[in-house]
């Protein structure tokens, strides 16, 4: 595949609550809620987007609420974890947050280097918080409840867990450009650009553990990921690969904020290329976005009665520019001077 897959645009899951979920992501997590629109192919119900300021490829976490979904179970032919990157230093600081917003955490232990914790979202959706000296400091949200040192920086990682983990391997590493960077008991490593330095989202795990049962797709669960490609030259050119490969791509579907390309992977996971153009801001300037509903061009002459189904939801305003938060480093230098 000439110019390769560049790491993951976004991640995709289901939720049923639409507030709550905006709820969680903003004011629990601090991500930026980048573009509130609808899912094109069901229009009734909302896509909301959370990422970085912009809304950069690599960052996003998306959901489809669908209030009258049944709960999920996670489980093989799934994604079963979606990874976010901090900075080092900013565990301790999110122990802390997840505590006072009383959610349970577990720490993670003997995954290769990392150091993280694990807890799930209020539909039972699994998360994990990892530790990361190549997250990128530039793809942070600075005007939400999180100050700027500690931050989500992005995705890390996806956990996909099948029964036929061969087969996933090749697609990750044949087809997708994907380079293989670790093993342990029962997850292997891949990522994409050799060993992902500096790459948001750059990493793809495939859990390779025995289950009894397959997963079950519901609320709580991951509906698609989405693999970056710069442009449609480069989709088109990565198409042909998903064809010989016996993938059986959709053909190029415009989804107005970029451009995309289905396929199920051997094992059920159901993937998707995406474009990094033109992104969220040829339809919002950058202070308003996710203030307001945007529909595609095809919707819009429906957008009354589209309106009057989704269910009211109420989205944070940016704060606006003011002071610095304190770096850490500031913070540490108030600790020693108070004695602590």
């Amino acid at each position: 595949m000439s110019g390769g897959v560049l790491g993951l645009h976004h991640v995709t899951a289901v939720a049923r609550d639409p507030q709550r979920n905006v709820d969680f992501y903003t004011d629990v997590l601090g991500l930026r809620i980048v573009k509130r629109t609808v899912n094109f192919d069901e229009p009734e119900t909302y896509h909301l987007y959370y990422g970085d300021a912009e809304g950069h490829p690599g960052t996003l976490v998306t959901f489809f609420p669908w209030p009258h979904a049944g709960a999920g179970r996670v489980g093989p032919g799934q994604v079963v974890a979606i990874g976010l990157a901090l900075m080092p230093q900013a565990l301790g600081y999110w122990r802390d947050r997840l505590f006072a917003h009383r959610v349970t955490y577990q720490a993670i232990t003997g995954r290769f280097k990392d150091e993280g914790i694990a807890f799930t979202d209020p539909d039972g959706l699994p998360l994990e918080l990892i530790a990361s000296s190549t997250a990128d400091p530039a793809r942070t949200w600075t005007r939400g409840p999180v100050p700027p040192d500690y931050a989500i920086h992005g995705l890390h990682s996806v956990t996909a867990w099948v029964q036929r983990p061969d087969a996933l391997v090749r697609v990750l590493k044949d087809t997708l450009g994907f380079k293989a960077v670790g093993e342990s008991k029962d997850r292997l490593r891949f990522a994409a650009g050799g060993e992902g330095g500096g790459q948001t989202g750059a990493f793809v795990d495939v859990r390779t553990a025995a289950a009894p049962a397959r997963g079950v797709s519901g609320t709580g669960t991951v509906h698609h990921i989405a693999f970056r490609v710069t442009d449609d030259a480069a989709q088109l050119d990565a198409r042909p690969a998903l064809v010989s490969a016996g993938l059986r791509p959709t053909p190029v579907i415009d989804r107005q904020y970029f451009r995309s390309i289905y396929f199920h992977e051997p094992g059920g996971v159901l993937c998707e290329l995406a474009t990094d153009a033109p992104g969220f801001l040829i339809n919002e300037s950058f202070e308003t976005l996710g203030q307001r509903l945007e529909l595609p061009p095809q919707f819009e002459p429906s957008r009354p009665a589209i309106e009057a189904t989704l269910p009211p939801i109420t989205v944070p305003v940016p704060a606006a520019p003011g002071p610095r938060p304190r770096s850490i480093a500031e913070d540490a230098q108030i600790q020693r001077g108070s004695g602590f």
